[in-house]
């Protein structure tokens, strides 16, 4: 299948000497409009000069004020074009570089935003792709119309910090958006270091349960369980989830402790490294979203299998849920660990590129998959690539352009911490593709 007219590029740009980066600043997808990778940049010099000020830094706003008040710019832009706005946006994503990037961007997002943050995630990653930049910024939102517009659920148990702002839960349709969720203690929780002590071994323990397992329980029990319920929804109706650890230790761990949740009944996981004290609780050691519908509703959870290995035990495929599928995040990988065709030969190590081998394996897997769930990989709308090596983004992105010459991408390319879970991988990706 072709890509649909429902598709459409927002303000398409092409970036990089000779323009050979063709970048989506947004997509449109019938009711849905996607503003993925946004950063300050000018798209002409990188980093936009008023930004960075570089003779006087100091003379005016800081750095990153100025720098989440032009991404805000580029957001607004995109919406605008899409035949939307703010106020219809039903989640963030944001990546930063420093922990010191957060509170300037929190402020601007709530200046932008007022009262109605949509649920967010925020996390601590090593680097972007245009040098100087410490925000990246991710949107989604709708075109409202009956019995699809935003709904805002407050709940003041579930509540993220006055700073954050961001409600624990939103609506739109059949769709439940819940936040990046950690295991920070709330309310009259008891708590040490700010981690709920329920997430925690045993004071003065050496042992006592694995930390991860411990902390992955807590969040999904006691955080997302009781943000899905506001909404009329469970863990089974989990269509998405994105799971940030700051230990690469803990990535089996994790995943044992996630599927005794769901059984054959997953939603679409990534599982991705982020930065040590990555996270909104320094001694936190997870953070998780997800992404559901309505239990009961018209809109259901279909299982996408196409014959494509995943990284993790139980990891199921794709997900279709209405009229976007999520595939789980995607490496070059097979039973065996990495696929041989991007493995570097010791012997001849130049005479072929292991980044441009694992992008092509894959996008023909994630082609695979859309084909089968009766969509193509034109239809993309959301293309999240995290890189262990960031200057691996061009020729991944070549392969891309192989694949789909004349699109314009809706990519964010982050550059995370080294390992991922298959041992030599060094990138990951998690996409979403409209499939009405």
């Amino acid at each position: 299948m072709t890509a649909t007219n429902d598709v459409e590029a927002l303000l398409p740009v092409k970036l990089g000497a000779g323009g050979g980066v063709h970048y989506a600043q947004g997509i449109r997808a019938g009711r849905w409009v996607f503003a993925t990778g946004h950063m300050g940049q000018d798209f002409e010099n990188g980093m936009a000069p008023d930004v960075m000020n570089v003779r006087a830094p100091h003379s005016g706003a800081p750095k990153r004020e100025k720098e989440a008040s032009l991404i805000f710019d580029h957001i607004e832009a995109v919406l605008t074009a899409g035949g939307t706005e703010l106020a219809n946006v039903v989640r963030t994503d944001q990546y930063y570089t420093t922990v010191h990037a957060v509170p300037p961007y929190q402020a601007t997002r709530r200046s932008r935003f007022g009262a109605l943050i949509p649920p967010s995630t925020s996390i601590v990653e090593q680097g972007f792709v245009v040098p100087g930049a410490d925000i990246n910024l991710q949107a989604i939102a709708v075109v409202p119309e009956d019995g699809f517009q935003p709904e805002h659920i407050h709940n003041k148990d579930l509540a993220g910090r006055p700073t954050s702002g961001y409600s624990p839960a939103l609506t739109v349709g059949d769709f439940v958006f819940v936040p990046g969720i950690t295991s920070m203690a709330q309310g009259d929780e008891p708590r040490r270091n700010a981690v709920a002590e329920a997430a925690r071994i045993e004071q003065g323990m050496q042992w006592g349960g694995q930390s991860i397992k411990l902390e992955t329980e807590f969040i999904i029990t006691n955080r997302i369980t009781p943000s899905l319920a506001l909404a009329g929804a469970t863990i089974d109706d989990i269509v998405k989830a994105q799971i940030y650890l700051s230990d690469p230790d803990d990535y089996s761990a994790c995943n044992d402790a996630w599927i005794k949740h769901f059984g054959d009944n997953g939603p679409a996981l990534s599982i991705i490294p982020c930065a040590t004290e990555g996270l909104a609780v320094i001694d936190g050691k997870i953070e998780i979203n997800v992404l559901a519908v309505k239990s009961g509703g018209a809109t259901k959870k279909e299982h996408i299998t196409a014959g494509v290995e995943t990284a993790f035990q139980g990891q199921v495929e794709a997900v279709r849920a209405g009229d976007l599928l999520f595939i789980s995040g995607l490496m070059a990988s097979n039973v065996t660990g990495l696929v041989a065709q991007a493995e570097r030969d010791p012997g001849q190590p130049w005479y072929s590129s292991p980044a441009t081998a694992q992008a092509e394996c894959i996008i023909a897997s994630a082609e695979k998959i859309c084909q089968t769930a009766g969509t193509s990989l034109g239809n993309a709308v959301r293309i999240q690539q995290f890189h262990t090596d960031i200057s691996e983004f061009y020729p991944v992105h070549q392969a891309w352009r192989r694949h789909l010459p004349d699109a314009a991408l809706p990519f964010a390319a982050v550059h995370v911490p080294h390992p991922l879970p298959v041992p030599g991988a060094t990138m990951l990706m998690d996409i979403w593709v409209y499939a009405p």
